[in-house]
């Protein structure tokens, strides 16, 4: 179990530390949009839509490896006062309960929304620029994807601390 932990965990990892290169891209275009908008006066017809897809890649994407990194947002109201037990048995109860089926479901539809956007061909219609949107739900499957690997590996360090296999929350 621990290899497995290891494994999805660099997956997510490099997965991580490779979509954060995306940001470039998007800072570049938007600087492009807004020099070309305001001295030009000559608008981009691709901005607006590269910029939607690489934030979205990016957030996407990014969801496991912030999971990883205990990086999401958490209500530690109460949960701070728990021992690391309780808190591992609140997370074990948010991981089946919650996390896991909600993950899954949301990327076996996204899996169907991209192989229909492949079938069809499908283009963006928002911009002339009007790319192909395949790729870009492709990712939004890819970010679902790692973020359920990622839960099984929580998961799986969950269960090992709980039962004793392990005195480290995070290993």
């Amino acid at each position: 179990m621990v290899a497995l932990v290891r494994l999805i965990e660099r997956i997510t990892g490099r997965s991580g530390m490779l979509i954060a290169w995306v940001v470039f891209p998007l800072i570049l275009a938007s600087c492009y949009e807004v020099f070309a908008r305001y001295i030009f006066n000559a608008p981009t017809i691709w901005a607006f839509e590269m910029g939607y897809m690489a934030m979205g890649v990016h957030a996407l994407i990014g969801a496991a490896y912030t999971l990883r990194e205990r990086g999401h947002i958490r209500i530690d109201i109460l949960y701070s006062h728990f021992s690391p037990k309780t808190q591992a048995v609140i997370d074990t109860f948010g991981y089946v309960v919650l996390f896991m089926p909600v993950v899954c479901w949301v990327s076996f539809g996204l899996w169907e929304y991209w192989v229909e956007a492949l079938v069809r061909n499908e283009h963006s219609g928002q911009s002339a620029w009007n790319p192909v949107i395949w790729p870009f739900r492709l990712a939004f499957f890819l970010g679902f994807f790692l973020l359920a690997l990622q839960g099984v590996a929580e998961l799986i360090k969950c269960f090992r601390f709980l039962t004793g296999r392990t005195t480290d929350w995070n290993a």
